[in-house]
């Protein structure tokens, strides 16, 4: 009998839900959706228009920001136009396309918050050489990288996958082109050594990123401890507060995702769960950033008031 080859594919997503619940996640992933738009364009523009800001700092937190909204606009809109549709299907290049998007934002974002545990390293332990270290060129060069590496992957990844022959079911249990949720669909014999494959070039390469700042980190903290006073270990440590929250949400929101144990877990709970990595993290980021760090709050207040504050002659 001859092999029928995929040509789209179907994504479950949330319609196993009861529908008079679906209207009620649409507005709640929607409101979550469009919040992180603004509230990342918000933190874009207040460091373009504050020149206080134009430092290596924030010109990593820019580009961070813009790996969190290109990473949720490959994602999100997708999933919020299935909860309302019954028509869930998405073509084989599509499907590929979303996969190489949210790797490659994914990924970019990671190396991001490693580049920034960097900077965080040199501006606290080697604080006199930290304009030679990190030159706007040098930063500039930096965030290049990071999304080259990005790229790399998202593209290993999609190429290594969709190199795979689909020729069984097309349902595909997720809202997302997932890659583990594909790769169950793959037929042949080299399926397993795949899957081994794709999580150990994820794995590394997240751990990787992980390891490096928890090192940069050791680092911070045996410096601060050197600080004589306990003001200036506050006000120092209090420069990396933000970053470090946001590496403790994105790590472990993708712990619960990735590495949670294999148990008799229902598709509505799996869903909800991927939904805190893929939707809430990046909702969480500007909201972080913005309450966290003393100073972009205030260039955020110190714009509202130019822009909305009555003029006073």
């Amino acid at each position: 009998m001859p092999l029928i080859m995929v040509s789209e594919f179907i994504l479950v997503g949330f319609s196993t839900f009861p529908q008079h619940l679906l209207p009620v996640f649409f507005l709640f992933y929607l409101l979550m959706y469009l919040f992180t738009l603004l509230g990342n364009l918000l933190i874009m523009a207040t460091i373009w228009s504050e020149r206080s800001l134009h430092t290596p700092m924030y010109l990593f937190l820019c580009a961070l920001s813009t790996s969190e909204i290109l990473f949720t606009v490959a994602v999100t809109p997708r999933m919020l136009v299935d909860m309302l549709s019954s028509h869930r299907s998405i073509t084989f290049v599509a499907c590929a396309t979303q996969m190489f998007f949210s790797f490659t934002f994914g990924f970019t974002h990671s190396f991001l918050l490693m580049i920034m545990g960097y900077d965080r390293y040199v501006a606290i332990c080697h604080p006199l050489r930290y304009n030679v270290l990190m030159s706007i060129r040098t930063c500039a060069r930096l965030v290049s990288w990071t999304w080259a590496g990005g790229s790399v992957m998202g593209m290993m990844v999609t190429l290594i996958v969709f190199h795979l022959t689909f020729c069984g079911s097309n349902v595909i249990h997720h809202f997302l082109c997932h890659v583990f949720s594909l790769l169950k669909l793959a037929c042949g014999n080299e399926n397993s050594s795949v899957t081994l494959g794709v999580i150990l070039v994820c794995v590394s390469a997240l751990m990787g990123c992980l390891f490096l700042i928890i090192l940069s980190y050791i680092f911070i903290v045996a410096a601060i401890l050197r600080i004589p006073s306990v003001e200036g270990r506050h006000k120092t440590f209090s420069t990396c507060v933000s970053h470090l929250t946001i590496v403790i949400v994105h790590y472990s929101f993708a712990s619960i995702i990735y590495l949670k144990p294999k148990g008799p877990h229902s598709m509505d709970s799996n869903t909800l769960m991927a939904t805190t990595y893929t939707v809430f993290t990046p909702f969480l980021s500007p909201i972080i950033f913005s309450l966290r760090n003393k100073e972009l709050k205030n260039a955020i207040k110190k714009s509202f008031q130019r822009k909305f504050s009555p003029l006073r002659s």
